[in-house]
């Protein structure tokens, strides 16, 4: 994806069927589990405020959906996440693989009380 998507939905159809499956299952998880985040395009991928503070952000890739969940986010659930490759605040769920969408939501969660607790 080169240019900016003018909006989320953008850029979910930019992907394949099966990406855009997976991205959407993404979606709507991380909005069940904030309710009232704001969605957007940002940094070239979907990111989510909530009380104006940054939450997650969600992007997909190649072999992976990418959900970045700050770096203290994914250090809350290392153990949870010790089977997943990423980054500092990155985590690869390959596409070959269910998304564990319960742990998803379990971050979110921790992410919002975490935010609002600042």
């Amino acid at each position: 994806m080169m240019k900016a998507p003018k909006s989320v939905d953008a850029y979910v159809k930019a992907y394949p069927k099966a990406v855009q499956t997976r991205l959407n299952a993404m979606r709507k998880t991380i909005k069940k589990a904030a309710p009232g985040a704001v969605e957007s395009v940002s940094y070239m991928m979907i990111g989510y405020k909530l009380d104006g503070r940054p939450l997650v952000y969600l992007g997909g890739f190649k072999n992976h959906v990418g959900f970045f969940a700050m770096p203290s986010g994914k250090a809350a659930f290392k153990k949870e996440l010790a089977k997943y490759r990423g980054a500092k605040s990155a985590i690869q769920f390959q596409h070959d693989e269910p998304l564990p969408l319960s742990l998803v939501a379990k971050i979110v969660k921790y992410r919002i009380k975490e935010n609002r607790s600042r």
